[in-house]
C-alpha cells in the first residue's frame, strides 16, 4: 500500500525534474516597505540588513527598499532606523521567480538619539501587554516542521506548554486546560472554527483549516492575554494574513500529505490586492487504500482582499470556510487481514456516525491611522452547521434502529472598534464589543449515562445579544528598565441574570517586565479571565421545552492566572525561557448526568455539552516550563523545550483527581540543518507523560437495556481518571530538497511521522459475543447480560509522505 500512496506525487517529481535544469544566477531578490507601526507613514531612509551578510539598502523617502543579486536560499532580514525598535523576520525564502516582499511596521522608541542602542533583545516579539507567554511563529517555520504537514495545531506541541496527543487529532492542549479553552483570531477577526470535522463545543479535529501558504505570522498566546482578546482561559492564537502581492499575479501549487491546494495573489488594481487559495483532500482514496473503516473528505477555501483607500485608510476583507463529508467503509472488515483487524474495524464502524459539517467566518476591517493613533472598526459574520446520524449495527432498514439524528446551527455577527493611541512611554488600548447570537438544534440521542439508558429528544432555538468593553494602558519607567501594562475587560449577555451585568464579569490583569540587564528580562503577569459556555450547553432544553441550564443558573467560567519567569536573550538569534504558572479554575459547567466536570471532555468526534450542567465544578493547572530555542543561523535552526504540568478538577465528591489533561511531563526537540544544493533536513521528537483515563464499566455495558440502546462503552466514573495509558513519543523527520529555474521553482520533500513506528495502548474496547447471524449472545452465568469481549485499541503508523509544492 505504501508503494502504491506514492505513485501519483513520484510521477509529479519525475515530471518536473525532467522539465528543466535548475538555475544557478545569482537574479534573487527582496523588496518591501518599512512603516511607522502606529500612524502608517513611511520610515523614510530605514535600513534594511540580510543577517550575516554585508548585502543590504537603505529606503528612499516613499519607506521602499530593494535588495537585489541574492542567490536563491532563505535569508533572516533586519529592519532598523534611529528611534525605533529593530525588528527581525527570519527564514525569507528567496527565488529567481518572483521578488520576495518583506514589510516591516516598526515601533518607536522613546530613548533620546545617543542612548539608543541596537541588541540582542530586540530579535524576538513581544509586547509590553504580553511580555511572556508570548511565543511568534513564521510561515517558514510551519511548512518545513517535520511532522506537522503544514498544520498550525501540529507545529505547535514543538512550544513548552503544549502537549501532544497520541492520536491524530488536533486538540490544543494547552497547560493543563481543556480543548474548549482556546480563541482564535484571523487578522482581527474571530474564527470559532480551525479544524475540519470539529467537536462542537470544543475546538479539535484531524486536519487544520487554515492554509499556511497565505499566513505572514502566528502569534501565540499561552497566558498575558491583552484585554482585547476575549472569552478565552488557556490560549489566544493571532493568526496574520499576508497582504496580496501588488506587483504582479503568482500561484503556487502543493500535493501533500492529505490534499491538494492552489493559492493566488496578485494586484486587483493600483490600490488594491487580492489572496485566494482553495484545497481539496483525497483522504478518502488514502483511506480507502489503507482499509480504514471511515472516509472522510474536506474542502477549504480562504481569501484576503485589501484596498489602501489611502496612506491613512485602509479596508480589508477576509473569508474562510469549510466544508466536511465523513462516511463510513462499510467494506472494511470483510477486507481485513487479521482477525484482530476485523474486529477493529468493525467495532469502530458501529461507534462512528456518519456526519456532514461546514462553517464559515467573513468579515471586513477599516484601519484609519493617525499621527499617533490607530482606529480599527471591525464587522463579521460566522456560520457552522453540523449534521449526525447513527443507526444501530449501521442497519438503516428499520427506523428503531435509529441512535442519533443530530442537526444544529450556529451563527454570529460580530461588531468591534478599538483604538490604539502612543504618547511618549504612554500606550493605551480601548474598546467596545457587541455580537448577536442565533443557536438552533434538534437533537435525537439514545444514550447510557451513570443513571442508566434514556433517550434525549429536543429541538431548541436560543439568541443572545453580547456586550463588552476593555481597556489597556502601557507605560516605562526607570530609564524603561521597567514596562507595567495593566487592563481591564468586562463581559456580559442577556442569557440571565447570571450574566447581564458586564460587572460580575470584570477581567483585571497586570503584567511587568523588568530589564535586569540588557539581555536578561524578569517577566511577571497576572490576570483573571471568563470564557461563555458552549452553546450546546446555554441551549440545551428538556422535553418541556425549558432551558434546564438557565433554570441550573449556569454562569460564565473563570480562571485566574499567574505566571513569573526569566528571559534570557543570547546572541546568534538564541534566547533561554523559564516560566511557572498557576491557573485556578471555578464555574467550570459539571455533567449532572454523569457526575463529572465538563473539563474532562472535548478530545473526540461529536458534540460536548448537550446535557444537564451546574457551574459548580472547580480545578487548578500548575506548572514550570522551559524553552531553549535557536532561529536560523548559519544554516542552523533547533528548538528544546520542557513542561511539567499537573491539571486537576474536582470528582463528585468534591476531591481533586488528575483530569484528562494531567500529563506530568512534556518534552520536545526540534532541529534542523541546512547543506549544499539546497538540500534540507529536520528531526522531531515528542514526548507526553501517560494521559489519564477512565476505566469502562464492564457490567454497565454490556447490560441488555443498555446495550440494546447504544452499544458502546460505559464509562465509570465512580473511577474517574484512575488509569493512565503509557507514555507517548514519536520521532518525526523531515528531507527537502529545492530546485530554483529562472521562472519556476520546486520544492520535493519526504516527510515520515512516528519514524519508528511506536504503538500507544489504550484500554481495550468493549463489544458483545455474537452468534452467526450477528445477533448479541447472552451470558448464560448472568441473566440479563450479554457475553463480553475485549477489542484492541491502538494508535501508531509509520505515516510516510512525499511532497510537491510548485512555485509560479
Amino acid at each position: 500500500m505504501f508503494i502504491n500512496r506514492l505513485i501519483v506525487p513520484l510521477q509529479l517529481v519525475i515530471f518536473f525534474l525532467l522539465a528543466g535544469v535548475a538555475v544557478s544566477a545569482q537574479t534573487g531578490e527582496i523588496r518591501g516597505k518599512i512603516t511607522n507601526k502606529v500612524n502608517g507613514e513611511a520610515v523614510s531612509f530605514a535600513n534594511v540588513l540580510i543577517q550575516g551578510t554585508l548585502l543590504g539598502a537603505s529606503c528612499d523617502e516613499q519607506g521602499t527598499y530593494r535588495i537585489t543579486g541574492l542567490a536563491p536560499g532563505q535569508y533572516n532580514i533586519e529592519a532598523s532606523y534611529i528611534g525605533f525598535r529593530k525588528a527581525v523576520v527570519f527564514e525569507v525564502q528567496v527565488t529567481n521567480a518572483r521578488p520576495a516582499i518583506v514589510d516591516f511596521a516598526l515601533e518607536e522608541e522613546s530613548q533620546e538619539l545617543e542612548t539608543v542602542e541596537i541588541n540582542a533583545s530586540n530579535t524576538f516579539f513581544k509586547t509590553d501587554e504580553s511580555p511572556l507567554s508570548l511565543r511568534t511563529i513564521g510561515t517558514t517555520e510551519i511548512k518545513r516542521t517535520p511532522g506537522g504537514n503544514r498544520d498550525i495545531s501540529k507545529v505547535v506541541r514543538s512550544l513548552p506548554g503544549v502537549a501532544s496527543p497520541p492520536s491524530f487529532r488536533n486538540d490544543i492542549i494547552i497547560r493543563g486546560g481543556a480543548p474548549s479553552e482556546n480563541t482564535f483570531y484571523l487578522d482581527g477577526i474571530q474564527i470559532p472554527v480551525i479544524n475540519h470535522f470539529q467537536t462542537q463545543g470544543s475546538s479539535g479535529g484531524p486536519v487544520g483549516i487554515i492554509n499556511v501558504d497565505l499566513l505572514k505570522e502566528v502569534n501565540f498566546y499561552s497566558g498575558a492575554f491583552p484585554a482585547n482578546r476575549g472569552n478565552t482561559l488557556s490560549s489566544v492564537f493571532d493568526f496574520q494574513l499576508k497582504d496580496g502581492r501588488n506587483d504582479k499575479w503568482t500561484a503556487n501549487g502543493i500535493v501533500g500529505a492529505t490534499d491538494l491546494g492552489l493559492t493566488f495573489e496578485g494586484p486587483v488594481s493600483q490600490n488594491s490586492s487580492l489572496a485566494f487559495s482553495a484545497r481539496r483532500s483525497y483522504l478518502k482514496f488514502l483511506f480507502s487504500l489503507f482499509n480504514l473503516p471511515f472516509l472522510p473528505v474536506y474542502n477549504d477555501v480562504q481569501f484576503k482582499y485589501k484596498i489602501n483607500l489611502s496612506e491613512k485608510d485602509k479596508l480589508t476583507f477576509l473569508g474562510i470556510g469549510a466544508i466536511d463529508d465523513f462516511s463510513l467503509n462499510k467494506e472494511a472488515p470483510a477486507n481485513a487481514e487479521t482477525e484482530a483487524d476485523r474486529e477493529e474495524a468493525q467495532y469502530i464502524l458501529n461507534i462512528i456516525p456518519v456526519s456532514k459539517q461546514w462553517n464559515y467566518t467573513a468579515g471586513v476591517k477599516y484601519e484609519h491611522f493617525r499621527s499617533n493613533a490607530t482606529t480599527s472598526v471591525i464587522l463579521s459574520t460566522n456560520h457552522l452547521n453540523n449534521e449526525s446520524v447513527k443507526y444501530f449495527q449501521n442497519d438503516e432498514s428499520d427506523p428503531s434502529n435509529l441512535i442519533q439524528d443530530y442537526n444544529s446551527q450556529e451563527r454570529e455577527i460580530k461588531f468591534r472598534v478599538e483604538d490604539y493611541v502612543v504618547v511618549g512611554n504612554r500606550k493605551i488600548n480601548y474598546g467596545i464589543a457587541a455580537e448577536r447570537a442565533l443557536y438552533t438544534t434538534r437533537d435525537f440521542t439514545k444514550i447510557v449515562t451513570q443513571l442508566g439508558a434514556t433517550t434525549r429528544d429536543y429541538s431548541s432555538n436560543l439568541t443572545l445579544i453580547k456586550y463588552g468593553a476593555f481597556g489597556q494602558y502601557s507605560n516605562s519607567y526607570f530609564d524603561e528598565s521597567l514596562v507595567l501594562s495593566v487592563g481591564l475587560r468586562a463581559d456580559g449577555n442577556n442569557y440571565s441574570s447570571e450574566m447581564n451585568n458586564a460587572l460580575e464579569q470584570l477581567s483585571p490583569r497586570l503584567s511587568a517586565s523588568y530589564k535586569l540587564t540588557p539581555q536578561i528580562f524578569a517577566n511577571f503577569n497576572t490576570g483573571m479571565y471568563y470564557q461563555l459556555p458552549a452553546y450546546t450547553v446555554l441551549g440545551f432544553r428538556d422535553d418541556t421545552g425549558t432551558l434546564v441550564n438557565k433554570e441550573n443558573k449556569v454562569t460564565y467560567i473563570q480562571s485566574k492566572h499567574l505566571v513569573s519567569g526569566l528571559e534570557f536573550n543570547l546572541p546568534k538569534n538564541s534566547r533561554l525561557t523559564i516560566e511557572g504558572f498557576y491557573k485556578w479554575y471555578d464555574n467550570y459547567p459539571f455533567l449532572l448526568e454523569d457526575s463529572i466536570s465538563l473539563a474532562n471532555l472535548g478530545a473526540d468526534f461529536g458534540i460536548i455539552g448537550n446535557a444537564p450542567v451546574t457551574s459548580g465544578s472547580k480545578g487548578r493547572s500548575y506548572g514550570a516550563e522551559f524553552l531553549l530555542q535557536q532561529k536560523l543561523y548559519n544554516g542552523f535552526y533547533g528548538l528544546l523545550s520542557y513542561t511539567w504540568v499537573r491539571s486537576e478538577f474536582e470528582d463528585k465528591n468534591g476531591k481533586l483527581v488528575p483530569s484528562s489533561w494531567d500529563s506530568q511531563h512534556l518534552v520536545s526537540l526540534t532541529g534542523g540543518k541546512r547543506f549544499g544544493k539546497n538540500w534540507e533536513l529536520g528531526l522531531r521528537w515528542l514526548f507526553t507523560g501517560g494521559a489519564p483515563y477512565t476505566p469502562y464499566n464492564l457490567q454497565a455495558t454490556v447490560l441488555k437495556q443498555n446495550w440494546d440502546v447504544r452499544p458502546f462503552g460505559v464509562p465509570d466514573y465512580n473511577e474517574l481518571n484512575t488509569r493512565r495509558i503509557k507514555p507517548f513519543h514519536q520521532l518525526d523527520l523531515r528531507i527537502d530538497k529545492k530546485y530554483f529555474f529562472a521562472k519556476w521553482s520546486l520544492d520535493v520533500y519526504f516527510d515520515v511521522q512516528n519514524a519508528y513506528n511506536y504503538v500507544t495502548k489504550f484500554a481495550d474496547n468493549i463489544d458483545v459475543q455474537k452468534n452467526a447471524s450477528g445477533q448479541p449472545i447472552e451470558d448464560p452465568d448472568n441473566t440479563g447480560y450479554y457475553q463480553p469481549k475485549f477489542i484492541q485499541n491502538t494508535y501508531g503508523n509509520v505515516l510516510p509522505t512525499i511532497g510537491v509544492i510548485v512555485e509560479l
